[in-house]
């Protein structure tokens, strides 16, 4: 009884010290010098203050990405509810004649493949033609890209939603303009980093392969920096 008793706290103080303990490695051992992640978009200094070593220290408030009501490929109406405690790796797109989003598709699948067993994880693509990009064009656009709801959505719905949240809240610029009598669309093709208080934590081109190896860095570094949160918050 006495060694069961040994191994169970041995258990539990592994569990205790392991997210720390890589969130070290992470950040001092790591090979690209690994630091906490910078928190993208405006701040305010608070009126509340936190102390390190005796000094008080005026709080940061951050930009938090704003609530919406968007819809996926599978017709559910998604919120932020929808990822509550989640990590979110987004980006734009939309399904009609887009070399942009065959190359952004393919790299989901490659993250999928590394990160597809993390439940606090998801994928989330925001269509930019929300008036072509209806629930039964994504359905078929999911099923074709092999996108599984509730793991890689896939958004569109009311335009001004969809461009209040691209350009507003995630400080992206994408925009449609007409040339030779067809609509076309321009944005910046980027990966963005979301963390689970809805914090822009990162920006990376999707064409970039040194930007790409350092979102793959960054999700990891996030992943610790939230398994560190929650064991401080026990």
């Amino acid at each position: 009884m006495k060694g069961t008793s040994i191994k169970k706290i041995l258990i539990l103080v592994t569990i205790l010290a392991v997210p720390g303990f890589l969130y070290y490695l992470l950040t001092e051992k790591g090979k690209n010098r690994y630091k906490p992640l910078p928190i993208f978009g405006p701040k305010t200094v608070a009126s509340t203050f936190h102390s390190v070593r005796g000094k008080k220290i005026p709080d940061t408030v951050y930009h938090q990405v704003s609530d919406f009501k968007l819809i996926n490929q599978a017709g559910d109406t998604l919120s932020w509810k929808s990822y509550e405690n989640k990590i979110i790796i987004l980006n734009l797109f939309y399904s009609s004649d887009n070399p942009g989003t065959k190359l952004t598709n393919k790299l989901i699948k490659d993250f999928e493949k590394t990160y597809g067993k993390n439940t606090v994880l998801r994928f989330v693509s925001v269509s930019i033609d929300p008036k072509g990009d209806t629930k039964p064009v994504l359905s078929k656009y999911a099923e074709e890209n092999h996108a599984k709801a509730g793991k890689w959505d896939l958004l569109s719905g009311d335009s001004t939603q969809v461009y209040n949240l691209i350009n507003k809240q995630l400080f992206i610029d994408a925009f449609q303009k007409k040339e030779n009598g067809k609509n076309i669309f321009v944005y910046n093709n980027l990966f963005v980093l979301l963390d689970p208080q809805h914090r822009i934590r990162g920006y990376y081109e999707a064409t970039n392969q040194e930007a790409l190896s350092k979102l793959d860095d960054e999700i990891k570094v996030l992943i610790v920096e939230e398994l560190r949160n929650n064991t401080d918050g026990r």
